[in-house]
C-alpha cells in the first residue's frame, strides 16, 4: 500500500511539491532584501558590514541553496510525471525530503555541526517568515514524513539494494549508458581493492590510471578537435559520481585534467591548445594544479611565489602546499606572481610548467624542485605534497594566454566546473555510504532480527536516500546550465555546498549503523567517513562557499 499523502494521486503530489518550492523561494526573495539592508552603506554592499553579519549573509546562502534544491526536485518530479514514470519510490523520496527541509526552513538549517541559521537571523519581518508557512510547506511538513512513509520507503530501498536513488535520475539514455559502463568498471577494478590501497596508503596503480585513460575519462569534456570526447559537464558528473562511489581517489583522478583543460580552453593561445589538450585528453601526460600556498588558503590574491622572466625562461621561487598527485604529474598549472610591485590578484599569472614524473621513492627529480608528502587521514591514492621552488624554470612560451597578469581571472573561469565536479564526487561518496550502511543493517542481527527492522536504523537510511536524490538534481541542474553556456557560479556553489554536507551526513550515519565495527579500520565505512570529511574543505570551504553564494545574491540587488 502506498504511503503517498492520502487523497493525493501522484500528479497531485507534484503540484504540492511545486507549491512548497515556490513558498521557499518567496521567503528567500524577501529575506534577501532584509539582509541587504543590514550590510548596505550608501546604496552599496559594504565588505566590513558583510563580514560583521556573516551569520545572515552565509545563512542567506544556505536558505537560497535549499530553495533552489527544492525547485529542482519539483521540476524533476514534474518531468517524470509528464512521462508517466513518477512512481511510488520517487514520490516518497521527494515527499520525505520536502517534509524534512520544510521543517528545517522553519526551525533552522544546520550550516555545520553546532551552527544553525534560523529565519530570525535573516529578517525580523513576521510577514516574510510567514512565507515558510505556505499551505504546501505546512502540509508536507506535518504529514509528509511520518513513520509510515519512512517504513514504506525502507522496504522499497531494501528491495533495490540502495540503488533506488539512481534508477530514475531524469537523465537521458546516453547518460545512463555512461553510468552503467563506469559502474561496471568501478565494481570490477576499484571496489574490491580500494580499501587495501587506502590502508596501505598507496598510489592508485598506474594500470587503473591507464585504463581510465583508455576509457576517455581525462578527455571527457575536451573538444573532439583536440582528441577529446567532446561531452559536457553532465557526463562529467555521471562519471565522477560512479568512480567516486568506488573510491573518491579514483573519482578525483580526472579533476586535475579537467582543471588544466578548462584553463587552456578558456585562457590559452591556439598554439597552447594544440600542444597540450590532445596530450591531456589521451592521458599521455598527467597534470596537477599548483595554486595554494602556506598561510594563504582561500586568499589567492596574496600568493607570494614569484616568477621572474630572464630571456626566454621564467625562474620560479617560492613554496606551494596541498598539491594533489604532484609527484606523478608531468605538467603543473602553476599560479605565480609575475609583477613584484603588486600585492593582490592583479600581479598573478598562470604557467604551464613541465616537470619530470616522480614516484614514491623520488617524488621530485626535476631540477629546481623539492618537496615532501603530507600525511592525510583520507582522500588517499594520489597523495598530497608540499613543494619548494628554487631556480625552477619554465619556458616563456608557456605563459598561459601569452599575457602576464591574467592568472587570477583565468583561474576564476574554472571554478564553476570544479565545484560541479566536486558536488558529483560528494554524491558518489554519499551513495557508497548508503550502500554500505544498508548492507550492514540488513546483515547485522540483534535481539533476534536484522537491525534494519529498527526504525532508528532504517530512518537514517531513507533520509540518506532522499537527500542524495535531492542534491543529485541540484548538481545536474548546475551541470546543464554550464553545458548551455550560462553563467552558473551560483548554482555550482549551491550544489557543492549542500552535497558536501549530505556526503558527510551519509558517511557519519552509515558508520553509526555499523556501531563499534565502523570504528575499526578494517571496515570500509571508516575510509568513507575520512574521505567525506575533505569535501567541505577543498574547492572552497563551506564557509567560503556560503559567503560567495550570499554575496552574489546580495550584490545582484534586492529585486533580482
Amino acid at each position: 500500500m502506498t504511503a503517498v499523502l492520502p487523497d493525493l494521486v501522484l500528479s497531485g503530489l507534484t503540484t504540492l511539491l511545486r507549491g512548497a518550492a515556490d513558498g521557499a523561494g518567496a521567503f528567500v526573495h524577501e529575506a534577501r532584501g532584509a539582509v541587504r539592508a543590514k550590510i548596505t552603506v550608501g546604496g552599496k554592499v559594504d565588505r566590513a558590514a558583510a563580514d560583521r553579519e556573516q551569520q545572515a549573509v552565509h545563512g542567506l546562502g544556505w536558505y537560497a541553496s535549499y530553495a533552489e534544491l527544492m525547485n529542482q526536485v519539483a521540476g524533476w518530479a514534474e518531468r517524470l510525471s509528464a512521462e508517466g514514470s513518477f512512481g511510488e519510490t520517487e514520490a516518497l523520496l521527494a515527499q520525505l525530503l520536502f517534509a524534512e527541509y520544510a521543517a528545517q526552513l522553519v526551525g533552522g538549517i544546520p550550516m555545520n555541526l553546532g551552527e544553525i541559521v534560523r529565519p530570525a537571523d535573516l529578517t525580523d519581518s513576521r510577514e516574510t517568515m510567514n512565507r515558510l508557512f505556505a499551505p504546501a510547506l505546512v502540509r508536507l511538513m506535518t504529514e509528509g514524513g511520518g513513520q509510515g512513509v519512512k517504513n514504506r520507503l525502507a522496504t522499497l530501498l531494501a528491495s533495490a539494494q540502495g540503488h533506488a536513488t539512481v534508477e530514475k535520475t531524469g537523465l537521458d539514455e546516453t547518460f545512463e549508458m555512461i553510468r552503467d559502463q563506469f559502474r561496471a568498471f568501478a565494481d570490477e577494478k576499484v571496489v574490491p581493492f580500494a580499501h587495501g590501497w587506502h590502508l596501505r596508503d598507496e598510489l592508485i596503480p598506474m594500470e587503473v590510471v591507464q585504463a581510465l585513460g583508455e576509457l576517455g575519462v581525462f578527455g571527457l569534456t575536451i573538444p573532439e578537435d583536440y582528441d577529446g570526447a567532446g561531452m559536457g559537464k553532465t557526463a562529467m558528473c555521471v562519471v565522477s559520481e560512479e568512480l567516486s562511489r568506488a573510491w573518491i581517489g579514483v573519482g578525483s583522478l580526472a579533476t586535475r585534467s579537467e582543471i588544466a583543460a578548462e584553463l587552456i580552453l578558456t585562457g590559452g593561445t591556439e598554439a597552447q591548445k594544440a600542444e597540450w589538450l590532445p596530450r591531456i585528453a589521451t592521458a599521455e601526460i598527467l597534470p596537477t594544479a599548483v595554486f595554494t600556498e602556506p598561510n594563504t588558503g582561500s586568499d589567492l590574491g596574496s600568493l607570494r611565489t614569484r616568477a621572474v622572466l630572464n630571456g626566454d625562461l621564467y625562474s620560479v621561487t617560492g613554496n606551494k602546499t596541498w598539491i594533489t598527485h604532484a609527484a606523478r604529474a608531468d605538467v603543473m598549472t602553476l599560479l605565480v606572481r609575475t609583477d613584484p610591485a603588486t600585492s593582490d590578484y592583479r600581479g598573478l599569472s598562470m604557467l604551464l610548467a613541465p616537470k619530470l614524473r616522480g614516484d614514491e621513492t623520488q617524488p621530485f627529480p626535476t631540477p629546481g624542485m623539492s618537496g615532501g608528502e603530507i600525511g592525510v587521514i583520507g582522500y588517499r591514492g594520489m597523495k598530497e605534497y608540499e613543494i619548494g621552488f628554487d631556480g625552477f624554470t619554465v619556458p616563456a612560451a608557456n605563459l598561459l594566454g601569452g599575457v602576464e597578469g591574467q592568472g587570477f581571472k583565468q583561474l576564476m573561469a574554472t571554478f564553476e566546473s570544479a565545484r560541479i565536479q566536486t558536488a558529483a564526487r560528494a554524491i558518489g561518496v554519499a551513495q557508497r555510504g548508503l550502500e554500505l550502511g544498508l548492507a550492514y543493517a540488513l546483515d547485522r542481527k540483534q535481539f533476534g532480527q536484522a537491525i534494519f527492522e529498527f526504525p532508528r536504523v532504517s530512518n537514517k537510511l531513507v533520509m540518506m536516500a532522499a537527500e542524495i536524490m535531492g542534491v543529485r538534481q541540484l548538481t545536474y541542474f548546475a551541470a546543464r546550465s554550464k553545458d548551455e553556456g550560462k553563467r552558473c557560479d551560483l548554482e555550482a556553489g549551491m550544489a557543492k555546498l549542500v552535497a558536501a554536507r549530505v556526503a558527510w551526513a551519509a558517511a557519519d550515519n552509515a558508520l553509526q549503523i555499523h556501531g563499534g565495527n565502523g570504528f575499526a579500520m578494517e571496515y570500509e565505512i571508516s575510509r568513507v567517513l575520512a574521505d567525506a570529511r575533505i569535501l567541505n574543505i577543498f574547492e572552497g570551504a563551506g564557509e567560503i562557499q556560503a559567503q560567495v553564494i550570499g554575496r552574489r545574491l546580495l550584490e545582484d540587488g534586492p529585486n533580482a
